[in-house]
């Protein structure tokens, strides 16, 4: 059984979700405000966490950066669920740490295969990390036990997402990765294509690995991202971008 915060300050849609997870078998519990909710995700420490955005006091996104900030909530995966559905408002909200972002109104079965893809990788070793012949090329070795990579002599910390997209670059490193096969390998199941949803998290991946002289991810357009464990300058990246 997962436990399961949900932060939101509608009581009919944290009732709604509540009860629909439950149904799962999770236990699930609810909280009315950004505020509170940072102190139970403290405390408590959840598998997951389900955030609105728009809330009195403290609005979601300020709450998901409070979260990752704090190293006891930094790996619990967060699904933000919110009214807001603009193209940048979904990136404020990756921006800000989220994992997974759902739009209201939203239908059930989505909701939970949402949920059941992040629970996959809630726990501090993933699934897919489960596999060492697949954990160390070039320059990059992952480290699943801590959820972090290290490249060359530096060690860096990723977030759930972050690691299961480096694990699955490096599955097929020196290949083109689509984006609709990462959403799927990564997030578990097959959406429409969200290309906002990839390039924020790759954003982030390349800042946590790269240095301005050392590139290891590269942007085929067209085609998707290639990651190139070995390293290579800035001079390539013009080669290819």
């Amino acid at each position: 059984m997962s436990r399961i915060l949900v932060i939101d300050d509608d009581q009919a849609i944290a009732e709604l979700v509540k009860v629909n997870l439950e149904l799962l078998g999770h236990h699930v519990t609810t909280c009315p405000d950004g505020v509170k909710g940072l102190a139970l995700a403290q405390q408590n420490r959840p598998d997951l966490i389900v955030l609105d955005v728009m809330m009195p006091d403290l609005d979601g996104f300020t709450v998901c950066q409070r979260l990752r900030q704090n190293p006891s909530t930094h790996p619990i995966p967060v699904l933000m669920l919110t009214a807001l559905g603009m193209t940048r408002d979904k990136v404020t909200g990756f921006d800000s740490g989220a994992d997974d972002y759902l739009v209201k109104p939203f239908e059930i079965p989505e909701l939970q295969v949402r949920v059941r893809a992040l629970l996959r990788r809630s726990g501090s070793v993933p699934e897919s990390a489960s596999l060492p012949e697949i954990l160390t090329a070039g320059e990059i070795t992952l480290i699943p036990e801590n959820l972090q990579a290290k490249v060359r002599d530096r060690v860096v910390k990723l977030t759930p997402t972050e690691f299961e997209i480096l694990h699955c670059l490096i599955q097929h490193h020196g290949q083109t990765v689509s984006t609709g096969k990462l959403l799927e390998e990564v997030w578990g199941y097959s959406p429409d294509d969200d290309v906002d949803t990839i390039r924020v998290h790759i954003r982030h991946l390349r800042t946590r690995l790269e240095t301005p002289d050392r590139k290891y991810i590269k942007t085929v357009y067209g085609g998707g991202y290639q990651l190139i464990p070995e390293g290579f300058s800035r001079q390539a990246v013009s080669e290819v971008e």
